[in-house]
């Protein structure tokens, strides 16, 4: 498919298909694939629960800063960000400038149904707070949305839609919006 050679980011909160969805964007377009928190758990040799835990959030997000300026010097990749990714001005900046932005978006509800499915949320999921409930997903989607709003390009809702048709219809949304031809 011929779209435009930036990179495709996608934000959003946890569990709303990014990784998996970025996997099969990545098939379908003949691009790598990357993982921010994969590769930033593989730099830094310690599970997000463990650098979380050892230097805390600030430092977290400041070396999720660093995989994603280096990420930003390549075009033509397929990232899924992390679900924070859009808590610092300076990552949402550089996304702009070397790609487009998908909001995946998921209802709590969804999100927390996946979370209890998926046995690499603790590791890769630490609570955000206390109170690892409903209500914490809830609390953070409602302070993220604007941010999410703001960083994206255009947004695609992963509640009824299964991970194969997520990617077609962003797909569908680049061939639109950013094929070259345009």
């Amino acid at each position: 498919m011929n779209v435009d050679p930036f990179n495709l980011f996608l934000i959003g909160y946890r569990c709303t298909g990014k990784t998996s969805v970025g996997k099969i964007l990545a098939d379908e377009l003949s691009r790598p694939f990357v993982d921010t928190d994969l590769l930033l758990v593989t730099r830094q040799k310690m599970s997000i629960r463990e650098i979380v835990g050892t230097h805390g959030w600030e430092a977290f997000r400041q070396m999720e800063h660093e995989v994603l300026k280096g990420l930003c010097t390549s075009n033509g990749q397929v990232v899924a960000t992390g679900g924070g990714i859009v808590l610092e001005d300076k990552n949402v900046i550089l996304m702009k400038r070397s790609g487009r932005i998908v909001w995946l978006k998921a209802a709590p509800d969804t999100i927390k149904a996946r979370m209890r499915q998926d046995k690499e949320t603790p590791d890769f999921r630490p609570a955000l707070t206390l109170n690892d409930s409903i209500s914490e997903v809830e609390e953070t989607l409602r302070s993220r949305e604007p941010l999410y709003k703001r960083a994206m390009d255009f947004s695609v809702d992963t509640d009824a839609h299964n991970i194969r048709a997520v990617g077609k219809i962003i797909v569908g949304e680049l061939k639109t919006k950013y094929s070259p031809s345009k």
